[in-house]
């Protein structure tokens, strides 16, 4: 009811202002303290003013576009900042989109639309949707390892930060992951948060989750899969300590099916999912560390990983050719209007879009 009662009294279908100010603006020192993750976790996953029905608040101009285009969600209504200039490109389309399935259309001012998404970046876009949920992984198809050597699933234990998840399934999408598959306890839900750090990512690919990892994992161990792990910077003591080969991400042949396993952002693989892997996967430092900074962010972890391995992917560029993308220096640059390299809307890093409206 929170929701309604803050667009009581909006313009439909042309700007305008909102008539009341219900909604109140965060307090300085209001978040709480403790630890890093708990922040992240109380600040994130407890939802935005949320409307009734089930229904959540997308915010950010990607993931509603995306939402609209994947038409998995239903939508209940767009809200479009209020003398907000430049109503071009994707603001037009997901403008155009909503008009055309009858989607009401709000135009709230940018006060309300911060106090409705808690101050995330929004963009000047919003849309009240229903929710995403993964699914079981008995949905994903069965991939058999003779079909094709290279495939390659994503497994997530017990990610729990919100932004982190978003940036893994950002890279996984990118990279060509084929399938993700999450643990179902004690892991980060489909939340706005989620598909705004995903550049709206999340709103199209498929997620599904499983109640026993480990009976998954061994079961497609069986089935012909490698189960390959991941740690951070393999110190003396977990070298000496594990059975399982470590071996440098650089140095791993993708030459079988692979379920590429990433832990915790905190405590990484539990004991009972390390030992179902196979391998152990790790990312080799550049320099002597000292004590605390050992491993990386988990999502830059990922994105690492997801690289070295799929760069090996038939259709990637090969070492030899690369050289012939470079441009010869006495050769004219390609001026504003020339050539450009196909992007995947709402997916490109860093384009101008982002850098006009915040990322």
């Amino acid at each position: 009811m929170a929701l309604l009662r803050a667009l009581r009294g909006a313009t439909w279908r042309f700007p305008g202002q909102l008539a009341r100010q219900s909604s109140r603006s965060a307090r300085p020192g209001e978040r709480p303290g403790g630890e890093e993750l708990s922040r992240l976790l109380l600040d994130d996953l407890a939802p935005a003013p949320r409307p009734t029905g089930g229904r959540e608040l997308l915010f950010g101009l990607s993931p509603c576009l995306l939402a609209l285009r994947a038409a998995r969600r239903r939508v209940a209504r767009l809200l479009l900042q209020a003398g907000r200039s430049g109503m071009r490109g994707e603001r037009a389309e997901l403008l155009r989109e909503a008009e055309a399935r009858d989607i009401p259309v709000l135009w709230p001012r940018r006060q309300k639309l911060d106090a409705l998404c808690r101050h995330q970046v929004h963009q000047g876009v919003c849309m009240e949707v229903s929710p995403l949920r993964p699914r079981p992984w008995t949905e994903a198809g069965e991939a058999r390892p003779g079909d094709d050597p290279q495939q390659l699933w994503l497994v997530l234990e017990r990610l729990q930060d919100p932004r982190n998840f978003g940036a893994v399934l950002r890279s996984a999408h990118f990279l060509g992951v084929d399938q993700v598959i999450t643990s179902r306890r004690n892991s980060c839900p489909l939340t706005p948060v989620v598909s705004k750090a995903s550049a709206g990512a999340m709103e199209v690919m498929d997620i599904f989750f499983t109640d026993d990892l480990d009976g998954f994992l061994q079961a497609k161990a069986r089935q012909g899969w490698l189960v390959a792990g991941t740690v951070g910077c393999p110190g003396p003591e977990i070298s000496g300590s594990s059975e399982i080969p470590i071996t440098s991400c650089l140095e791993f042949l993708w030459d079988q099916p692979t379920l590429l396993v990433l832990g915790n952002e905190g405590s990484g693989l539990s004991p009972e999912v390390q030992a179902s892997c196979q391998l152990l996967l790790t990312i080799l430092p550049g320099r002597q560390l000292p004590p605390g900074l050992e491993s990386l962010n988990v999502s830059v972890a990922a994105g690492i990983l997801l690289h070295s391995i799929c760069s090996q992917r038939k259709g990637f560029p090969e070492d030899g050719k690369r050289g012939k993308h470079l441009r010869d220096p006495q050769e004219p640059s390609a001026t504003a209007e020339g050539p450009r390299l196909p992007q995947h809307p709402g997916l490109s890093s860093g384009s101008e879009r982002e850098r006009q409206d915040g990322g």
